[in-house]
């Protein structure tokens, strides 16, 4: 029998009725597993960390703070109150901004089960005063355009000028690619609007499109990245990983990306999580048959971990990736992600000092054990860091550098660099509410509320939502 150790205590939620319960982290073996019980359906339990590096070891010290403006007030407590409330301890980093539903695709893994018919966009001007508020309310913080397929809509350029013209740190795309690649000179008119960054659904080979995508799509993903690097356009490529589907060619997506750098800024892995329409989510729509098995039954031994994907990445680099290259960030929750950065030399990888978003060690010798980062000092680190690496040409900064950090950054060659990163969200099985209310990921909901992504995303075990098509 496997030894089970209690960790610290925790809050987490029932999948079937959303009720907060107190929670318990548990140590088993190599895992640990989040664990409940519900007085009306009972214990429920999910593993949230596999492997090395240790649970324990991953850590980064951060004092949490409230974020600038807040729009709700915190009265049923945490995840209910989400506007942002005054429990939220973390500012802004990205803010996610839905422009349509609409898509040309109906991917079995889609997070917010985008492609309804009968949903209409919201019209420019309303999106135009959305980004004001949000400018208002966040700051100049990142801002990514996602949708649904943002690319369906003839106004895109126009989004893009509206969101340029608040001074936001970063206008970057989120899209499948697949217009990019087929509309000569499209890519061109979202670079001449303001676009700097293109955030690409890219999940490998042909085999892992079909099952994830429903299609092979993979010579339209580098039709995409041709037309971005005639554009000019910084190309973030953004895996959904699913064990037993494409876990294998993570090396092979590494290849890709030294073989396109520099129009390849950066490689963000995410492993699957249960909302939209992967399983689990019972209410959405018929998913692709190759789905059926997993769905009738909830394995998680499907679950893949942080640190099972940072062991497959180092495994499959040809060695040029170690363990220690990477860190945990700064900015969302110490156990939401991690990320390294790496100097392109003769075809290699190879780390750089101050690798992470928060790590200043090519600045000056850090300490054994650095003092705490107020939560408002890395979201601003964060936000430079991001905008930086993942456009093509040098971003332009919201205002002068302000610090070393800052000055530091701008003489950094973005051409030279490629980062590598990975973010396990949450979903009902795995929310913590620790996690929730250090995140720095927030999705601005049509009333214009900032709601952190993976509650807004949220589905109970019956796809029932917490928030998405509630505010």
């Amino acid at each position: 029998m496997s030894e089970i150790s209690p960790l610290a205590a925790t809050e987490a939620l029932c999948p079937v009725c959303l009720r907060r319960l107190p929670a318990t982290r548990e140590l088993r073996g190599d895992a640990v597993w989040l664990c409940r019980v519900c007085p009306e359906h009972g214990p429920a339990e999910a593993v949230i960390w596999r492997g090395e590096p240790n649970f324990a070891s991953w850590r980064r010290a951060k004092t949490p703070s409230v974020p600038p403006m807040t729009a709700t007030t915190a009265e049923r407590g945490c995840p209910f109150d989400c506007g942002l409330c005054p429990e939220h301890g973390q500012h802004t980093c990205t803010a996610v901004v839905e422009v349509t539903q609409r898509c040309d695709l109906r991917c079995p893994v889609c997070y917010a089960s985008a492609g309804a018919p009968d949903e209409p966009d919201a019209p420019l001007a309303t999106l135009a005063t959305r980004l004001v508020a949000l400018r208002r309310a966040a700051g100049a913080c990142n801002v990514q355009l996602s949708g649904g397929e943002p690319t369906s809509r003839e106004d895109l350029p126009e989004i893009i000028r509206a969101a340029r013209a608040q001074g936001f740190g970063l206008v970057q795309l989120n899209t499948n690619g697949l217009r990019l690649g087929k509309e000569p000179g499209y890519a061109q008119r979202l670079a001449l609007a303001g676009l700097q960054s293109v955030f690409l659904q890219y999940d490998g080979p042909d085999d892992a499109c079909r099952v994830l995508r429903g299609h092979p799509l993979l010579a339209q993903k580098l039709a995409a990245l041709d037309a971005c690097a005639e554009a000019g356009l910084g190309v973030v490529l953004v895996p959904t990983l699913v064990r037993g589907v494409n876990e294998h060619a993570l090396g092979e997506i590494l290849a890709l990306a030294l073989e396109r750098a520099p129009v390849v800024r950066g490689v963000h892995f995410q492993p699957a999580s249960s909302f939209g329409r992967f399983p689990d989510a019972l209410a959405c729509a018929e998913p692709e048959a190759m789905f059926q098995a997993m769905r009738q039954q909830r394995r998680e031994d499907q679950r893949l971990t942080l640190p099972e994907v940072l062991s497959l990445l180092v495994t499959q680099s040809g060695g040029m990736l170690r363990a220690e290259d990477f860190h945990p960030p700064c900015c969302e929750h110490e156990r939401c992600s991690f990320s390294g950065r790496f100097a392109l030399r003769g075809g290699r990888l190879v780390p750089l000092e101050g690798g992470s978003c928060c790590d200043t060690s090519a600045l000056a010798p850090l300490p054994q054990a650095p003092a705490p980062l107020t939560a408002e000092e890395g979201a601003r680190r964060a936000k430079a860091s991001v905008a930086g690496q993942w456009s093509a040409a040098p971003a332009t900064p919201a205002q002068p550098p302000r610090d070393d950090f800052e000055r530091f950054l701008a003489t950094r060659g973005a051409d030279k660099r490629l980062s590598i990163s990975c973010m396990a969200f949450q979903d009902v099985w795995t929310l913590d509410l620790e996690r929730v209310r250090g995140c720095c990921i927030h999705t601005q909901a049509p009333d214009g509320r900032l709601i952190p992504f993976c509650l807004y995303n949220l589905t109970a075990s019956d796809g029932r939502t917490l928030y998405r098509g509630r505010v």
